[in-house]
């Protein structure tokens, strides 16, 4: 027998659906804003060329921005909540947020360089503030919308499992297009010194995530009303209910302990100085990093489709996460042990002397590795959407701009330290004025460093995801108990205004 189609809404429970291409294009909003961050991935090495700012500067600078893309976030969040618009609530800030994105980093790539060298620096920082704006704006969105797309806890994951396929997609074609194509137009190890490296890179980049953003209107196109919004109406939302989401929803507070460290991990672990040193002077050859992104895209994309498919839709996103947590513990000690014993030198992704233990051990280790991060990194958004649901349930307001700012806030203060430790940590070993390059001769204290970000910072991350989690309340059980009280919620509204 044929199982039976799911209805798109479901009186008698209060689950409202999504069908599966809003959800696909709607992921695309995260994909949009991540494009543009892979892109200022490179800045520093702009701000050393162009800008005449050191090594340690350049990592603190990049921190100090971020603090303000987070203090950004509770403002623009309440916007959001107060928002209600014929073109919805979430759909004007993806068009603002993204117009904002491709005006300002625009300028900054083109116009900076053409700058007399006094004002470079000044400048940049001016247009970064309102690039960050832009940023928030938009990123908000891929937070508070979840809501209102779907309630439904095994639709929920669904998105994971799309923004895990479009991270994995940009991580790995972003790298390729840098390394195989960039570089060699520009010169090589010296392309970083070029401003057309930099303008290359942002028409590539602005242009994908203009399409991305558009991709992701159309997707929230018909969930974007106020019938899908938590409650049900229209709500006035004041700053004391900020304290009292702050101070008691314990669902909120875990969240953002685990996402934050996460990504303070993750953020040390891809800096793009970390992946020069790992495959440029450990490896002995950069181009292995877009050879590696390219070979183990497609794999990653099925094994995190898989894992998300079979553990956190089946078994919660609660048991997911720390599912995910725990093999990615056990992946990347393995890999650390990997380049302590073995021999890096012989990695060879592309077999052109045969396949050797170094390069299978560790293309499986990473393959897997990824895969379960991509449930435990990928589960935070909509586990953002449960805990909106889960303050309705608590105190009947419908807070999702402040659920996604709160969260982003201070996920962006802690992991913004990602480029001061770096930096830091590259001065200890006496690189304070210019950044490794693949040039760069070998050192043990390029070894450590590398292996302390690449590795050391994930694994303080992942233990810090599991403590929080412990603590986290929302069950799949419980989540089921929360949705039918939201629904008598919303009924209760409906009746009011007949």
């Amino acid at each position: 027998m044929a199982k039976q189609k799911k209805p798109l809404y479901d009186p008698e429970t209060g689950i409202h659906r999504a069908k599966i291409w809003e959800i696909a294009l709607y992921a695309l909003n995260n994909s949009s804003t991540n494009i543009y961050a892979m892109a200022f991935m490179y800045v520093t090495y702009f701000l050393t060329g162009f800008c005449g700012v050191g090594v340690v500067l350049a990592g603190t600078i990049t921190t100090i921005m971020r603090i303000w893309d987070g203090v950004t976030d509770p403002f623009v969040g309440m916007m959001v909540d107060k928002t209600n618009t014929k073109f919805g609530k979430n759909r004007p800030f993806i068009v603002i947020g993204n117009v904002i994105l491709f005006v300002t980093s625009g300028i900054i790539f083109h116009v900076t360089p053409n700058l007399p060298m006094a004002a470079r620096f000044p400048f940049y920082i001016v247009m970064y503030m309102l690039y960050i704006i832009g940023y928030t704006c938009q990123c908000v969105v891929t937070k508070s919308a979840q809501s209102c797309l779907t309630n439904d806890p095994e639709q929920r994951p669904y998105f994971a499992i799309f923004d895990s396929i479009y991270n994995t997609v940009i991580f790995s074609v972003l790298p390729l297009y840098v390394t195989g194509t960039l570089m060699p137009k520009h010169g090589g190890a010296a392309a970083f010194t070029e401003p057309a490296f930099f303008q290359d890179l942002w028409l590539f980049c602005a242009a994908l995530s203009a399409v991305c953003a558009v991709a992701a209107i159309a997707g929230l196109w018909r969930k974007d009303r106020l019938e899908f919004f938590g409650t049900g109406k229209v709500q006035k939302i004041g700053f004391k209910d900020y304290v009292d989401v702050i101070s008691h929803n314990r669902a909120i507070q875990m969240l953002v302990v685990n996402a934050s460290t996460d990504k303070l991990a993750s953020s040390m672990m891809s800096n793009s100085v970390i992946m020069v040193m790992l495959y440029g002077i450990i490896c002995g050859d950069y181009n292995q990093y877009g050879l590696m992104s390219a070979a183990t895209s497609l794999p990653i994309v099925i094994g995190g489709i898989l894992v998300i498919k079979f553990i956190a839709s089946k078994m919660g996103q609660k048991t997911g996460m720390l599912v995910g947590t725990y093999a990615c513990m056990i992946c990347f000690g393995a890999m650390f042990l990997l380049f302590l014993l073995g021999n890096p030198k012989t990695l060879d992704i592309g077999m052109t002397n045969g396949l050797n233990f170094f390069t299978a051990a560790f293309v499986v280790l990473w393959v897997v590795g990824r895969s379960f991060n991509a449930m435990s990194g990928n589960l935070v958004i909509p586990m953002t959407a449960d805990c909106a649901d889960y303050e309705v349930y608590r105190t009947g307001k419908y807070v999702p701009g402040l659920m996604g700012t709160l969260f982003s806030f201070v996920d962006k203060l802690i992991s913004s330290l990602a480029g001061t430790f770096v930096s830091l940590m590259l001065a200890g070993i006496g690189f304070t004025t210019v950044q490794p390059t693949q040039d760069t001769p070998y050192s043990a204290g390029i070894f450590w460093v590398t292996m302390a970000c690449f590795v050391g910072a994930p694994m303080i991350g992942w233990i810090c995801n599991i403590v929080a989690m412990h603590f986290y309340p929302l069950t799949k059980e419980f989540m089921a108990e929360i949705q039918e009280k939201v629904a008598e919620i919303k009924r209760q509204a409906q009746t009011e205004n007949v």
